[in-house]
């Protein structure tokens, strides 16, 4: 018998041949997250880049409300919206002429906190997926296995007999769906961990942009 990935295939039971296939949708709902994510961080990445330097000569002449309609137009971003909110809260705030029952920092605040935890909500979709491939591949690769050897050794033992050599073929066939759910495995793990920690530097660039702007807010304030 040949060991090609089609004869092996064509001597799979149904077990084994379900687990491959259900291997090969964990591995294409890998690729599409991954290639998902890929473009969705660069794409914030380039367009926070491209608020940040629109809005900055904006933000030191105090004028919130452009900055607000400007942060509109960068959807993708993780900063412009946490920008947002906390200008609108403001102008709101502002509008209300200083009534003493309204506490502007803390609604500022408030309203920044809120942003930003959607923000990295939003960024951290599909992730569960990858981790959810990751930690059960190897596993439903294993179930296929095991079938794959109960199968070869049924298959001995109607022959009436056979050393090793009768099963090798059948064990070898059986070792494929470990070894692809073992491979799918370590690619979902090595994306979570990369995802995760490009996730955590976003994080930081919105906490960071989050207390510089509730700091300019409360000066802005301060100065009446």
């Amino acid at each position: 018998m040949d060991f090609t990935l089609a004869q092996m295939w064509a001597q799979m039971g149904i077990v084994a041949k379900t687990v491959v296939l259900i291997l090969g949708l964990f591995s294409v709902t890998t690729l599409g997250i991954a290639i998902e994510r890929f473009v969705t961080f660069a794409r914030a990445t380039a367009q926070s880049r491209a608020f940040a330097q629109v809005t900055a000569p904006m933000l030191a002449e105090r004028k919130f409300k452009e900055v607000s309609e400007a942060a509109a137009n960068y959807k993708a971003s993780h900063i412009a919206p946490v920008v947002r909110a906390g200008l609108l809260e403001y102008m709101a705030a502002q509008a209300l002429n200083g009534k003493a029952a309204y506490d502007v920092h803390g609604a500022v605040k408030g309203s920044i906190e809120r942003t930003a935890a959607r923000q990295m909500a939003t960024l951290r979709k599909g992730l569960s997926a990858l981790a959810t491939v990751g930690s059960t591949a190897p596993f439903v690769g294993l179930f296929g296995t095991t079938f794959g050897i109960i199968n070869s050794f049924q298959g001995m033992a109607k022959e009436g007999g056979g050393g090793l050599g009768a099963i090798a073929a059948g064990i070898a066939e059986a070792l494929v769906t470990t070894a692809v759910g073992i491979g799918v495995a370590i690619a979902a793990v090595l994306l979570y961990n990369y995802f995760t920690s490009r996730i955590e530097g976003l994080e930081v660039d919105t906490n960071e942009t989050a207390g510089e702007v509730v700091a300019l807010l409360a000066k802005d304030q301060a100065k009446g």
